[in-house]
């Protein structure tokens, strides 16, 4: 359960302390899938070893060594192990939440029809282990162990698919990234609920009113991140006080941290202080400036870039390294063979994952209630669930809480490591037989552009044989399209007669309701050979797009007005913007604005100096040939 960002195509999260002084490559390491598992796989590993050393007792003395802070005449002291366990993971447990309310306001959970099958999947992912769990320890003390194989590492399940998986699987990441959406709510709740101790009521009101300050900070747009995380510092103390796991609290506490897109006027505001400070390097000018821009991006994605870093590079593998520590000598390892609990846990995770998120996503399917994302085939499916038996970070504090004996705790941690490797394995062999047998190779959107460019059809400024082809899709009512930006201004600048700058529609009407009318008036302008004209004047008043606006901007134009009105209501012009939509789904194009660099679809940031970096790479490589 291991958390990474779910947002597939985000710019890289600023640089922090922890990862400053690294090289480049070790940089850009530590960011991946593969790094951040690595670095929770040190930890298990040198946890392991250690524990079973000749300074093995020095591992549980330091665990064990108590650890208080003191103010005034209140202290609060755990162990070592405490403070990782109830301290440094609700941490992780927040920044989860800032993604999950992030992926309700902005990503693929805002599209309701997209979560019915990760939905039934995710329960019955976390259900079905937990039977399996019961039916090989429901008759002994050991039962209260279930809740240790409901959960999935998300960085180690994404870990091992870089590894493992189709050489691209962005399709079947996102899936699994929004099951993990599920797995993480009903993880967290199921430790706040079934394994929290005696409950302290005057804590636990005072815990509340932390969690109501934290609502009430979001709805009075507190774009500071200061006064959240002391609110939470805080909430934290109380729910500790209260007897109630702190993982909870802090999931609770990410998730009222409002997220929203980043607004045109503050993003336009931000750019007016950068060239203030430009024009006037001044160190007064330039606080203002840095100000603006910290205040355009939203309180919760900057929380996120703070935080997560954080909780991948620190938390996660400290967590590892203080609960990974099983005892292998003596015959333990033997004894763990033998045990109930640790073949529970194995076949909770391994098969209980396989066979639940299996089934849930096919029964999701054959009712109708949803379909699997594009790209991502039955094969891709089995492949992914097989690996979500990974339980590792949720599995390993659930043997914490659920067990006081140490025997039993070492058998639950052993079948989860054992579990780790079985279904890498096993999700190893499914991708295999998915490729040999169904020809899955892949689960991603397309990557090519469908349609080539036609100049007899297409909207193009620049030459038709020029050097390099940048195809952009967009949609008149998105804020951040190339025209709003000043992109498409820029490349031209930069490249003049060697670019060709290809438009073509993708209105998104569930988002932007005035986008297709906008796509069919410049269509209609089009007929009368000022499409051009029109498609800069509709991305100046983007306010106004209704049809009595439309209408009035084509006056302002010099068109024929009533020829105008005729073509609005025309379905051959409709048809015209419906053909772009067709072929933008066709090569994976999903939202605005998307850029196709000559024939592949461009990934990762769209500002200018990444879109003429990824030019100048067409150019040397396909010369003055164009799609």
């Amino acid at each position: 359960m291991t958390r990474l960002p779910l947002v597939v195509q985000e710019p890289t999260p600023p640089r922090t302390p922890l990862v400053a002084r690294a090289s480049a490559s070790l940089r850009g390491f530590l960011r991946s899938e593969s790094g951040t598992a690595a670095l929770a796989l040190a930890g298990v590993l040198v946890a392991v070893c250690w524990a079973n050393s000749p300074w093995s007792g020095a591992y549980h003395d330091v665990l064990a060594t108590r650890v208080a802070l003191t103010v005034g005449d209140t202290t609060l002291g755990m162990s070592v192990h405490g403070w990782v366990n109830d301290g440094l993971m609700t941490l992780f447990f927040f920044v989860v939440g800032l993604e999950v309310r992030r992926e309700l306001a902005l990503g693929e959970l805002t599209d309701r029809r997209r979560i019915v099958v990760p939905l039934v999947a995710g329960v019955l992912g976390a259900t079905v282990p937990a039977l399996l769990y019961l039916a090989v320890n429901g008759r002994s003390p050991e039962a209260v162990g279930w809740g240790a194989v409901i959960g999935t590492d998300t960085a180690f399940v994404l870990g091992a698919l870089a590894i493992v998986g189709p050489r691209l699987s962005t399709q079947l990441r996102l899936f699994l990234l929004t099951m993990s959406v599920i797995d993480d709510i009903i993880a967290v709740s199921v430790i706040g609920i079934a394994y929290s101790g005696h409950i302290d009521l005057r804590a636990l009101a005072l815990a509340v009113v932390f969690l109501a300050a934290l609502g009430g900070l979001a709805r009075a747009g507190v774009w500071q991140g200061a006064p959240y995380l002391v609110v939470l510092g805080a909430l934290w103390a109380a729910t500790v006080a209260s007897g109630l796991h702190t993982s909870i609290a802090g999931m609770l506490a990410g998730l009222l941290v409002s997220a929203a897109a980043p607004r045109r006027d503050a993003v336009e505001g931000a750019a007016r202080l950068v060239r203030a400070f430009r024009q006037s390097p001044m160190a007064s000018v330039g606080r203002s400036a840095q100000r603006g821009i910290v205040r355009a991006v939203p309180v919760n994605e900057r929380l996120q870039g703070l935080l997560q870093p954080w909780a991948s590079y620190l938390v996660v593998p400290v967590f590892a390294l203080a609960n990974a520590g099983v005892e292998l000598r003596g015959g333990a390892l033997a004894d763990a063979v033998a045990s109930p609990v640790t073949w529970g846990v194995v076949l909770g995770l391994v098969v209980g994952k396989l066979v639940g998120i299996t089934t849930g996503t096919a029964l999701a399917v054959r009712l109708g209630l949803g379909r699997l994302p594009r790209g991502v085939g039955p094969g891709s499916v089995v492949g992914g669930a097989a690996l979500s038996g990974i339980g590792f970070t949720i599995s390993l504090l659930v043997v914490g809480l659920a067990f006081d004996d140490p025997r039993v705790r070492d058998d639950a941690a052993i079948g989860v490591l054992a579990a780790g490797v079985l279904a890498t394995a096993l999700g190893a062999l499914a991708f295999r037989l998915a490729a040999v047998l169904l020809g899955e190779r892949s689960a991603d959107l397309p990557r090519e552009l469908a349609a080539d460019v036609d100049p007899a059809r297409d909207h193009i400024r620049g030459p038709a044989d020029a050097r390099v082809t940048l195809v952009e899709y967009l949609d008149f009512e998105c804020p951040f399209c190339a025209k709003a930006t000043g992109v498409a201004k820029e490349l031209r600048l930069h490249f003049g007669d060697d670019l060709r700058h290809v438009v073509r529609h993708l209105p998104l009407p569930d988002v932007h309701p005035h986008a297709a009318l906008a796509a069919v008036a410049a269509e209609a302008a089009a007929r009368q050979g000022r499409f051009w004209e029109m498609h800069d004047l509709l991305f100046t008043r983007q306010d106004r797009l209704g049809r009595e606006h439309l209408v009035g901007y084509a006056g302002e134009l010099g068109l024929d007005v009533d020829a105008f009105v005729v073509d609005l209501d025309d379905p051959t012009v409709a048809d015209r913007v419906r053909e772009d939509v067709l072929s933008a789904e066709a090569g994976g194009a999903r939202g605005t604005p998307t850029f196709f660099v000559g024939r592949v679809r461009h990934e990762g940031p769209h500002d200018a100096a990444s879109l003429i970096a990824a030019l100048e790479r067409q150019g040397v490589a396909h010369g003055t040939t164009a799609p």
